[in-house]
C-alpha cells in the first residue's frame, strides 16, 4: 500500500488529509500544529481528525529537528504531503519519501508564492485565485506544477469567503491529482517564476487604513483582513475604529477634499483620497481602554483620522 507522511493544518490539511484516506493511502504519520491560545482559532482541526482515524500524529515545534526527520526517515515513506501546515520544511525531510513531496497552495502559481497567498490576492484587487499542487522543493512554492483550479473573487467577497472557494478547489485538485501520482504517470510542468510574484507574512498592524489611497484600494483592505482576520483599522484620536465591511457609493459626493468620516441619515460614511465615498456598512470602536465609543456622537461633524 502506497504510504504517506502528511504535514497539515487549517480547512485545507483537513479536507485534503480526508482525501488521501478516501483514496486508500496508508497514512504512516501527521504532523501539525497545536493551536495557539492567541489565536482566534475558526477553522477545522487536523489533529481532531487524525485522532479520529486512528492515525499517529505529533506537534513539533520545529519538524526539521534531527529527531523528527530520523522518526519520518525511519517510516520510509513514499509520498510526504504538506497541506496549509505553517512552517517551512527542509532539505533533509525533502528528500526523505522516495516517490516526492507535494504542498497544496492557495493560489495559481506562479502567482502569489509566499504566506497568506489568499489575503494578499483580494487586498490587491484580483478577480481570480485558486488552489496549486507543486512539488516541494527548498525555495518556497517554486516546484513543478502537478494541477491546478481557478475559482472567482467577486468585488465584494471577503478573503475568509474566497478562502472557502479556494479550499473546495484545493480538494478537487487532490482528487484529481492522487491517481496519477500513485501510478507514477501524473505530469509536472515547471513554473516559470518570472511570471509570478512574492509575498511575506501579515500582521494585524498591517491592517492599518493609509487614506491617502483611494476608496477601492481601502475597500479591498477591509475585504481581505475582514473577521474572522483582525480587521482594517483606523485611529480616530484616542479609539480605535475597526471597519469591518464597506460598499463603495459610485454616486456619492464627498463632503470636502480631505478623507474623513461622517454619519449621514444614520450610516457611516467616508470619503477617500480620491474623492470617492465608501459607506461604512459594519464597524465597531473602542477607546484605548477598551470601552466603546458611540460614533453617532459626532453626527453633522467630520471626523478625522489621526
Amino acid at each position: 500500500m502506497t504510504s504517506a507522511v502528511v504535514f497539515a493544518y487549517h480547512n485545507v490539511g483537513v479536507r485534503c488529509l480526508s482525501v488521501l484516506l478516501a483514496q486508500g493511502l496508508r497514512v504512516s504519520l501527521v504532523v501539525t500544529h497545536r493551536d495557539n491560545p492567541r489565536e482566534t482559532i475558526w477553522f477545522d482541526s487536523v489533529e481532531k481528525l487524525a485522532r479520529a482515524r486512528g492515525l499517529p500524529v505529533i506537534t513539533p515545534e520545529d519538524p526539521n529537528d534531527a529527531a523528527i526527520v530520523a522518526q519520518i526517515k525511519a517510516l520510509t515513506p513514499d509520498f510526504l504531503f504538506s497541506f496549509y501546515y505553517r512552517n517551512m520544511l527542509g532539505p533533509q525531510l525533502l528528500a526523505l519519501p522516495r516517490r516526492g513531496a507535494y504542498n497544496m497552495h492557495g493560489s495559481l502559481l506562479p502567482r502569489y508564492r509566499g504566506r497568506v497567498p489568499v489575503n494578499w490576492a483580494v487586498i490587491l484587487g484580483e478577480r481570480e485565485t485558486g488552489a496549486t499542487l507543486h512539488q516541494m522543493v527548498e525555495k518556497p512554492d517554486a516546484g513543478g506544477i502537478v494541477d491546478q483550479e481557478a475559482v472567482p473573487i467577486g468585488p465584494e467577497d471577503t478573503a475568509a469567503e474566497v478562502f472557502g472557494k479556494v479550499t473546495e478547489a484545493a480538494e478537487q485538485v487532490l482528487t484529481r491529482a492522487l491517481p496519477g501520482l500513485v501510478a507514477g504517470t501524473a505530469r509536472i510542468r515547471p513554473q516559470d517564476l518570472s511570471l509570478g510574484s512574492y509575498h511575506g507574512g501579515r500582521k494585524p498592524e498591517d491592517g492599518r487604513i493609509d487614506w491617502t489611497k483611494g476608496a477601492r484600494e481601502v475597500h479591498n483592505l477591509v475585504r481581505g483582513v475582514a473577521p474572522p482576520y483582525p480587521g482594517a483599522f483606523a485611529r480616530i484620536g484616542a479609539a480605535t475604529l475597526r471597519i469591518l465591511r464597506t460598499r463603495i457609493e459610485p454616486n456619492r459626493r464627498p463632503r470636502s477634499g480631505t478623507p474623513g468620516l461622517y454619519f449621514e441619515a444614520g450610516s457611516l460614511f467616508a470619503d477617500c483620497a480620491d474623492g470617492k465615498v465608501l459607506q461604512i456598512l459594519e464597524f465597531d470602536a473602542k477607546d484605548d481602554s477598551g470601552c466603546p465609543l458611540d460614533l453617532r456622537a459626532f453626527t453633522n461633524e467630520k471626523i478625522t483620522f489621526s
